[in-house]
């Protein structure tokens, strides 16, 4: 059989790692793990009441209760299905192989958000809320075809990494909240969570690969502004410790 030609694409193997079959879980624990890790990544200590607060923030189409006892119920299952372990501090952690589910569904969110985004057409800020529907969908043979189209992408459109891809974190990469003011940085993710949020963000052009200017830190009022193509952005200072910024336009 004559070998395939460079600029065609193809199959993956039959013996490539995403075709084989896989037991998934269910939509609610799914979202679990991703909103699990989701947390961790902000450098946040997740515990129920932290779980509880965060899913108030998902789709109600995804269907998550937030009272403590439906979180808290949740969070027994999984610790029975070894995907987390609960410390005596009631803080939640991951089981390797919890883990490992978790970095699989951040990964098909993330590439669903980049496939809405680039292919699709779909509006940022509605990005992340059409990923959370497309993400239980996508099986591993679909994640492959996906990862083929998009040219193998290491971010989703909000500038956040996709796990398993090669992306490379900058090392000047610090939260918003760290900048010195009056110096020139680039946005390198904002949050992604919060759709009112990001609505605003949009709105205001605040997006990665934009070049800002931190005006003004106030303590006392809790507030951040920058300017951004010579607008004026203010930003409360817990929303600043989850937007990250360079100083390269990485």
């Amino acid at each position: 059989m004559p070998p395939t030609p460079k600029n065609e694409k193809s199959d993956p193997p039959l013996n490539f790692p995403f075709l084989k079959e896989e037991n998934r879980l269910s939509m609610a624990m799914e979202n679990y793990l991703l909103s699990i890790l989701r947390l961790q990544e902000q450098k946040i200590k997740v515990s129920v009441v932290q779980l509880s607060e965060y899913f108030k923030n998902l789709p109600k189409a995804e269907g998550l209760g937030t009272s403590l006892p439906s979180v808290s119920a949740m969070v027994r299952r999984l610790s029975r299905e070894k995907l987390i372990q609960t410390a005596k501090d009631k803080q939640i952690e991951f089981t390797t192989l919890g883990l490992q589910l978790a970095q699989s569904i951040l990964r098909r969110h993330r590439l669903a958000s980049r496939l809405a985004v680039d292919i699709l057409g779909v509006e940022l800020k509605y990005a992340h809320r059409e990923a959370h529907r497309l993400e239980h969908a996508i099986s591993p043979y679909l994640e492959h075809k996906i990862i083929e189209v998009l040219e193998h992408p290491v971010t989703c459109p909000f500038g956040h990494p996709i796990p398993g891809s090669t992306y490379v974190t900058p090392k000047d990469l610090i939260p918003l909240f760290e900048a010195n003011p009056g110096e020139i940085y680039f946005i390198n993710r904002i949050p992604e969570d919060d759709e009112m949020l990001l609505e605003y963000l949009v709105e205001n052009n605040f997006l990665p690969g934009k070049e800002i200017v931190l005006n003004d830190i106030s303590f006392p009022r809790g507030v951040i502004t920058v300017s951004c193509l010579k607008v004026e952005v203010a930003l409360g200072l817990e929303v600043s410790k989850k937007i990250w910024v360079t100083k390269e336009n990485n």
